[in-house]
């Protein structure tokens, strides 16, 4: 890690005691709800898309920038406010951020037209940003090594369940109150966590946060960027997300259009395929080094890929796409772990950059391919963006492995 970072903090070994007791379960659970809010940003809506296309009389590819609209906000959001917490706190920008976001998720419901909704769906992505991002920022202020590791895998087992009850519930108030109802279900849920934010203890308390000139925060992305392992594994996991995203656009539209299921099925097989990424991410844990689960799965992840695009272009049976999804979900939670464990051990001594930069490489990826995916055949579009995202995760998952240093407790 370079040594030149700007407003340089104390590390969290250095200075805050490690939580213990109720208050670890409190966090646990409050880390589990932030990191779940993005995925719920994005997935409870999912089944209701082609509902969504008839609505505002429009194209697949159009409907789908509304997932890319949300993937910029997120992603914009976090490079925004990752050198705001740091310079401010975590609290104080959470609760702004969620304000935010419930004001774009009410709005969004009165969209008169598709370009309405998206734009309220960019400011829903700006406001959910802070809850995803401080996810990972608060553990990073708190643990370090393989500490960090533990809780980082723990709560994204535990959020395995955000993406598999999202699209169920999404099914299931789509089918009586239709589209809209959802996104009053993500205005409770944003008040749900604005509730229970006095019960969290600011993580990163004055003496550690960046001092200096206004501007000097947003320098340390610059340092992280010359930083050659923070950078391995943020495009790690980046590219890791870019599937999932590839998936997450397409899936809808695959199932229920090609395959003519109904929204509620979808949800159901949505949130199964969901827990077999909270099971490969505590899987990660029991590689040593953990570097080494990532060239694992993205190598298992280049089959897989090889076998949908078979699948996409030849076999067109629902339960091979289906069963294909499976081991790919695992995959992406061995990976995820191993980008996002490694890239905020290497930045945790700017952790609201580091993290910033983790959820913006995503949603780079991930907002480029989710119109992509909608282009000409769907099935076909789909098998190319897996494909090539693929291969690109070998190349990082192997760059990494490369690397000299891995955890350093």
């Amino acid at each position: 890690m370079p040594s030149q970072i700007s407003g340089q903090m104390p590390t969290a070994a250095e200075s805050n005691p490690s939580p213990s007791g109720g208050y670890y379960v409190f966090l646990i659970l409050y880390l589990v709800l932030l990191s779940a809010f993005g995925s719920f940003v994005n997935d409870m809506y999912l089944p209701t898309l082609p509902d969504i296309v008839r609505s505002f009389h429009t194209t697949t590819s159009i409907v789908q920038l509304g997932l890319t609209s949300g993937m910029i906000g997120l992603g914009v959001g976090e490079m925004i406010l990752g050198p705001l917490s740091d310079r401010f706190g975590r609290k104080r920008v959470l609760v702004v951020a969620l304000v935010v976001f419930c004001i774009g998720a009410a709005c969004s419901v009165w969209s008169k037209t598709i370009h309405e909704f998206i734009w309220w769906r960019l400011i829903q992505g700006l406001g959910a940003s802070g809850g995803y991002f401080l996810a990972r920022t608060i553990p990073a202020d708190l643990y370090k090594g393989k500490a960090l590791a533990k809780v980082m895998a723990l709560v994204g087992a535990i959020n395995g369940f955000a993406p598999a009850s999202a699209p169920v519930i999404g099914g299931l108030v789509a089918k009586d109150v239709g589209w809209q109802g959802i996104f009053w279900i993500l205005f409770g849920f944003g008040m749900l966590l604005l509730f229970l934010t006095p019960a969290f203890k600011e993580s990163l308390p004055p003496s550690r946060r960046v001092t200096g000139r206004f501007g000097i925060a947003f320098k340390n992305y610059i340092v992280l960027a010359r930083n050659r392992f923070f950078v391995t594994h943020v495009m790690l996991k980046g590219a890791a997300l870019g599937i999932l995203f590839a998936y997450i656009a397409s899936a809808p539209f695959i199932i229920q259009d090609h395959y003519g299921y109904t929204q509620l099925q979808f949800g159901l097989f949505m949130g199964f395929n969901a827990l077999f990424v909270a099971c490969g991410s505590m899987t990660a844990l029991k590689f040593k080094p953990l570097k080494r689960s990532a060239v694992v799965a993205a190598r298992a992840l280049m089959v897989v890929a090889a076998a949908q695009f078979a699948c996409f272009y030849l076999v067109h049976n629902f339960w091979v796409y289906e069963v294909l999804n499976l081991p790919m979900m695992f995959c992406l939670g061995m990976l995820f772990t191993v980008g996002n464990t490694l890239a905020m051990n290497e930045g945790r001594q700017c952790a609201g950059d580091a993290s910033a930069m983790i959820g913006f490489a995503g949603y780079v990826f991930g907002a480029t391919v989710s119109p992509l995916v909608g282009l000409g055949d769907i099935m076909h579009s789909t098998a190319i963006a897996i494909g090539a995202l693929a291969v690109m995760t070998l190349i990082f998952a192997r760059m990494s492995r490369k690397l000299p240093a891995d955890l350093d407790s």
